[in-house]
């Protein structure tokens, strides 16, 4: 099946962001993690801690950006999503979630950017 531009788009934004991550010393655990209770883009390890990674890009700044586009409904996904990938672990790791938004050419890394 073909891929759509957006497909593409986003693909090309979790490269960019995995890439980012990687040069920053991180190391990927998974990419493209789904469940049935939601996706998470890339999946790292900073040191001891486990990473959650939501990636979002948009071409430009209108209607607030990137990082604006993460919804309370993507942020509830993201962590059930997160909770169910953690039962795998006898004992749990330090956690995060991290989001690296890219508008345009603009790539920001922001992170522990969630309380749970």
């Amino acid at each position: 099946m073909a891929l759509t531009d957006k497909q593409r788009s986003g693909q090309g934004g979790e490269a960019l962001a995995l890439a980012h991550l990687q040069g920053h010393g991180l190391l990927l655990v998974e990419r493209n993690f789904l469940c049935k209770m939601g996706e998470i883009d890339l999946i790292m390890r900073d040191g001891d801690c486990l990473v959650f990674v939501e990636v979002r890009r948009r071409a430009d700044m209108l209607h607030g950006g990137a990082a604006a586009s993460i919804t309370p409904r993507k942020i509830k996904r993201l962590v059930r999503a997160a909770q169910y990938f953690l039962q795998r672990y006898r004992h749990l790791p330090p956690c995060r979630f991290d989001v690296v938004a890219i508008d345009g050419e603009n790539l920001s890394w922001m992170q522990n950017v969630l309380e749970v």
